[in-house]
């Protein structure tokens, strides 16, 4: 962690000179730019007022020569200038997340929220103070989608986690290239971020502009009406009328269904930015060497039978989109007339629509997964002393050694936690916060990390491949007239009938049936202990209802007790959240209800 953040620093002090320098020579270069189109106007002027001054001509045309060539190398030179602002913020906000300072980040994952899912709510996967806010450093909805789709649908085969793993790894060593395809990633103006338009922009034909005689037409006309003006009016051998009744069809041609034409053409301003950014973050895949097998599976389904790589043929879209700014120019109209050149521009998009349009949304997909697994391997990187798990085939297995929960920066309590026949439920008691909601959290987020590929919080750690339900966080629907305990009752039925008919289940259920009295709360919670005993449940449930703790007894090894416990300073509660074998002996509601105010009378 301490190597990461000093890398980071240094980075970050690194852009912060490159910037100063950089801003030196975009002024100075500004300033030469200014003095060139002085010294152009001028010379012009002059020459025009003296009509027959050929040095002040001279003059004018290399003043308007290096005034072009300084603004093509200012404007290299604030690109220059914009990247280097990313990857400075890149590193600075690396630092942020060791420091715990990441929950004001933006990108929370907000949009894939669903309150009705198995375990994202109770869990903290997405929203404020989330796991994915924590982990993602992806800028593209692809990207985005990709890494919520990880966390929110945990892989069920050993081999596609074995696979990520191994991916995850390869990338966690290759920081520049990590920082690098964000940093691209984060020049796409994300007011134009629409994965699904774009596809649909790429993907939709026009038929008209694929016919062989369209386009023979198309091709020709311009030629023929080119080469009568040239010879009506340069070497005199043709009538003019003819020519101008050629160039006046064309004009009247180019009106044919103009409206249609140019809504397709126009988008062209939408995506240019999208197109120039996804080809060099496709580039960035391509071109970079892997070893681990699942990089190797991304670049190769960036190449067509022919050959040509993705990012070439983005390269060519990018090409034939700069083409088709051409046409708003209001200088460029009489050579639209005369070369047809909307036609043209709608030919050669038809036909790379027709080659590559196909490919768009796997190729974005691509980038997407990139980003999302890049992501990942920045934990690898900024915790080396975290551990990859090991994926086992067996059943029913949860065995990690000091398992601390991954979002807690400071004061962070680590614990060993064993789950392993014959145990397969741990009962965890203690009082009021103790740590218990919290270890529950522990396992389940790790769970999450493990089967995304990632590193889990932990000095070691294996798990069996298994379904994981949670009921913890339970609030009244008032919309849909559902009670919390009600809402908890759904749940619990959700868990039971999956432990029932879909195999492995993985549960944590925090304090089981809170919103009803403690004699039906005992008893339910007993009979569901022991119900997903007998279908081989796997879990953990906290309860403050110490008299389950018989169930031990009655269980025959399956069911297991753990606790934690407090202790008291200068009559203040303190915790050292460490999870014990057993059950808890101590209470601490009657303390923390006086720590509020309330008088308590000794009724001894």
């Amino acid at each position: 962690m301490e190597k990461a953040r000093n890398i980071y620093e240094k980075r970050v002090a690194y852009y912060s000179k490159t910037l100063s320098k950089l801003a030196k020579s975009i002024n100075a270069l500004g300033n030469l730019r200014l003095l060139a189109g002085i010294i152009g106007v001028i010379n012009g002027i002059f020459f025009m007022a003296s009509r027959n001054n050929l040095i002040a001509l001279i003059i004018f045309f290399i003043s308007i020569a290096v005034f072009i060539y300084l603004v093509k190398i200012y404007n290299n030179l604030q690109r220059r200038e914009d990247y280097i602002t990313l990857l400075k913020t890149i590193n600075g906000d690396a630092i942020k997340r060791l420091d715990g300072e990441w929950t004001d980040f933006k990108d929370d994952g907000a949009e894939f929220k669903n309150s009705h899912h198995r375990f994202s709510e109770d869990l903290d996967i997405f929203g404020e103070g989330s796991l994915f806010q924590w982990v993602s450093r992806c800028t593209t909805t692809m990207g985005k989608t990709a890494l919520a789709k990880m966390l929110s649908e945990p892989a069920n085969k050993k081999d596609v986690i074995n696979k990520r793993q191994r991916a995850i790894e390869e990338l966690s060593k290759k920081r520049w290239y990590r920082q690098r395809l964000q940093a691209e990633g984060l020049l796409i103006d994300n007011r134009f971020m629409n994965k699904d338009r774009f596809i649909q922009w790429t993907t939709n034909a026009n038929e008209s502009f694929s016919n062989a005689w369209v386009i023979a037409g198309i091709r020709i006309l311009p030629i023929i009406t080119i080469s009568l003006l040239v010879m009506a009016y340069l070497i005199n051998i043709g009538p003019k009328p003819v020519a101008i009744l050629a160039v006046t069809l064309q004009g009247l041609l180019l009106l044919i269904d103009m409206k249609k034409r140019s809504k397709t053409l126009d988008l062209v301003y939408t995506y240019k930015n999208m197109i120039k950014v996804y080809g060099r973050m496709l580039n960035c895949i391509e071109k970079r060497r892997f070893d681990a097998e699942y990089l190797k599976e991304l670049q190769q389904s960036l190449t067509n039978k022919e050959g040509l790589t993705a990012g070439q043929q983005l390269k060519s879209l990018e090409k034939l989109t700069d083409r088709i700014l051409n046409r708003n120019n209001l200088a460029f109209f009489p050579i639209n007339i005369l070369t047809l050149w909307d036609y043209q521009c709608m030919i050669g998009l038809e036909a790379w629509k027709k080659q590559s349009g196909r490919f768009m949304e796997k190729w974005l997909d691509t980038i997407g997964t990139m980003e999302a697994l890049s992501s990942l391997a920045n934990i690898s990187y900024d915790y080396p002393q975290w551990t990859v798990p090991e994926i086992l085939d067996s059943p029913s297995v949860f065995q990690g050694k000091a398992v601390g929960h991954p979002l807690i920066a400071k004061g962070q309590v680590c614990n060993d936690i064993n789950i392993q026949e014959p145990s397969r439920i741990l009962l965890i008691t203690g009082s009021n916060m103790s740590g218990k909601s919290t270890l529950l959290r522990t396992v389940g987020i790790n769970l999450v990390l493990a089967y995304a590929g990632a590193p889990v919080c932990a000095s070691s750690m294996k798990c069996s491949i298994v379904s994981l339900y949670t009921c913890m966080r339970i609030s009244d629907n008032l919309e849909k007239k559902i009670s919390s305990f009600y809402g908890e009752l759904l749940r619990i039925k959700e868990i039971v009938e999956a432990a029932q008919n879909s195999g492995q289940v993985f549960f944590l259920i925090d304090e089981v049936f809170k919103g009803t009295n403690s004699h039906d709360r005992h008893l339910g919670a007993k009979f569901l202990i022991k119900q997903l005993d007998k279908d081989e449940a796997v879990g953990l449930v906290s309860t403050h209802d110490l008299e389950l703790a018989d169930i031990e007894k009655e269980s025959k090894g399956s069911v297991k007790n753990y606790h934690f416990q407090e202790y008291y300073r200068n009559n203040e509660i303190r915790f050292d959240y460490k999870l014990r074998r057993g059950v808890s002996t101590t209470r601490n509601a009657l303390h923390l209800i006086k720590m509020a105010g309330i008088e308590i009378e000794d009724e001894s």
